[in-house]
């Protein structure tokens, strides 16, 4: 039996429903204010048909008093639309804020390498400027067109298949800004994607790019990506202001033929001069929501584009209840895992067997790209799985949030990089139930207490964006505090001591024994001897897939004894008596 697929989540649809009692009170301001819309084309009729005929003062004086003070409430009904649909673009942006901030960092975890991972953050900027707007309340006056037209018919069948015609023209033109828009859009979107990805690359590699001379050959290419969205954006641009232009030019045009036939209907008798204004002014009034979703349309296209691309993302949708399991303690085991790149079913790792237990320590080694860091992605979560699994105390680490798995998980990438913020904020994670003694605790164990100490500010002190104000080997230092913090259970440590110095690499060493003492698992991928030298374990991967794992020195003499192999690990061999 099939099973069709589930329905697309759409968060702004969910959003829009539970505020679906705001949205009514819309509609009545809509409705209010359309048919005080009519003040004006009435009070025309008015002057013209009563008061220049009666010649009564009194009468123009109360139909200007009445006229006031109705203009007055549409300007209050006008102001409280604005609000009202101002609350409803906060209120998605309130309820979607968090998991857009999820996406985005899910497309840097993803790694895709194209566009801008800031797109779901400009995303939701379009749908809360869209909603919170012109754009949703030009859609609520745009079904009152019919009762204008109507009213124009009423006036008279001339005047009303007059101002028909110019409706249905107007129409036309903004079916085909619509389709113009939305092509113009799409494109304009990708190529300014392209562009800020060329863009934030240069940024976060502009010392490469000097030193290697390759900034002129970068500027280039993002020279060639801006002038592809200028170009994007200026044709689209251009197609909606010639529309624009035809729209206006039509609109009066229009209104004139509808002041002439007026002239000719009061010639013949069948009209009066208070009916030729007023359907003039009526038929303006019904044609201007089709003017302003013309002028609107290329809003209501990002906003469609931006719906449907957070709705692909998953935006919004609601997190399944998890049972709490207790944090693990014993061990670490891997079934047949295979790992695979997000968005990619080819495996880059596969056939990883093995358990640790509570104290052990091991590394991982292997030549490059063997699929050591592939590991550490799927150990912490950022690369699925695609078949085997990964257990910690017998339960699948998918059981666990990613908060909680943050709890019981200490991670030092290959590249670290820090936030702008205090050394303190840093190593705590940012987190501000993190008290002093924790972050003086992490410090001490990763060996970094005193370092911190001798700088200006100590803990407190402002390290800058990315951590420019502090050298590589400190920001590796401060980054392996920062993994320690909270006495995690399973430490990974990915190329550890490839920036210390010989000072770096004994605290290390004294970190992960610090690690295996408090009954934790530290996973450790390292070239260089110093690190090897506290594990018990070895894994040794090869062509993505397991070669060799167990106790630390027989893996390392089996590398050892295959001469090809000792050569691709690049792992120097240990020196008599460092041992576990």
């Amino acid at each position: 039996m099939s099973h069709s697929p589930p329905a697309p989540h759409d968060p702004v649809k969910q959003v829009l429903a539970a505020h679906r009692g705001t949205l009514a009170g819309v509609g009545l301001f809509s409705a209010l204010l359309n048919m005080l819309m009519l003040i004006s084309p009435v009070f025309m009729m008015q002057v013209y048909d009563r008061v220049l005929t009666s010649r009564s003062l009194p009468t123009l004086v109360a139909l200007l008093v009445v006229a006031v003070v109705l203009l007055g409430l549409m300007g209050v009904l006008d102001h409280l639309r604005a609000v009202v649909l101002g609350r409803v673009g906060l209120a998605v942006d309130k309820a979607l804020r968090e998991s857009v901030f999820a996406a985005s960092l899910g497309h840097a975890v993803q790694g895709s390498g194209k566009g801008d991972g800031q797109q779901p953050m400009r995303d939701l900027d379009t749908l809360r400027g869209f909603l919170g707007g012109p754009g949703l309340a030009v859609l609520f006056d745009l079904p009152w067109i019919p009762v204008y037209l109507l009213v124009c018919f009423a006036f008279h069948p001339q005047l009303g298949a007059l101002a028909l015609v110019g409706a249905l023209v107007l129409t036309g033109l903004m079916l085909l800004s619509f389709a113009i828009s939305r092509r113009g859009s799409r494109n304009a979107t990708e190529a300014l994607g392209c562009r800020n990805g060329w863009l934030e690359g240069a940024r976060r590699n502009a010392e490469t790019l000097q030193a290697l001379g390759m900034a002129g050959h970068i500027r280039a290419r993002w020279k060639a990506a801006h002038l592809e969205a200028l170009l994007a954006q200026i044709k689209t641009a251009e197609a909606g202001a010639a529309i624009s232009a035809f729209t206006k030019v039509f609109r009066i045009l229009l209104q004139l033929l509808l002041l002439a036939l007026g002239a000719w209907l009061v010639i013949g008798a069948m009209a009066t001069p208070g009916v030729m204004l007023a359907a003039s002014v009526l038929a303006g009034r019904a044609l201007a929501p089709l003017e302003q979703a013309i002028a609107q349309w290329r809003g209501f296209v990002q906003y469609r584009e931006a719906r449907a691309r957070l709705a692909l993302l998953d935006v919004g949708r609601p997190d399944t209840p998890r049972t709490v399991l207790p944090l693990p303690c014993g061990t670490l085991t891997l079934e047949q895992v295979c790992v695979a790149p997000p968005a990619s079913s080819m495996p880059t790792l596969q056939g990883i067997t093995l358990t640790l237990q509570a104290g052990d320590a091991m590394a991982v080694v292997g030549p490059s790209a063997a699929g050591k860091s592939t590991l550490t992605r799927a150990l912490i979560g950022v690369w699925p799985v695609v078949r085997g699994e990964i257990r910690l105390d017998g339960a699948e680490i998918g059981q666990w949030s990613r908060e909680d798995r943050g709890r019981f998980t200490g991670y030092l990438p290959q590249s670290v990089d820090l936030f702008d913020g205090t050394i303190r904020e840093n190593i705590a994670r940012f987190s501000p139930d993190s008290d002093d003694d924790s972050i003086i605790a992490a410090a001490r164990e990763a060996g970094t207490h005193e370092m911190i100490l001798r700088l200006p500010q100590g803990y407190d002190t402002v390290i800058g964006e990315m951590g420019l104000a502090l050298s590589a080997g400190q920001k590796q230092r401060i980054g392996l505090a920062r993994a320690l913090h909270g006495a995690p259970f399973l430490v990974l440590l990915d190329e550890p001591n490839s920036n210390l110095d010989a000072e770096g690499e004994a605290a290390l060493g004294r970190a992960i024994r610090a690690v295996r003492a408090r009954g934790g698992i530290v996973i450790v991928t390292a070239h260089r001897p110093a690190a090897l030298a506290e594990v018990n374990h070895a894994l040794f991967i090869r062509d993505g897939r397991q070669a060799a794992f167990g106790p630390r020195d027989a893996v390392m003499r089996r590398i050892l004894a295959q001469p090809d192999a000792a050569r691709e690990s690049s792992v120097t061999p240990l020196r008599t008596g460092q041992t576990a």
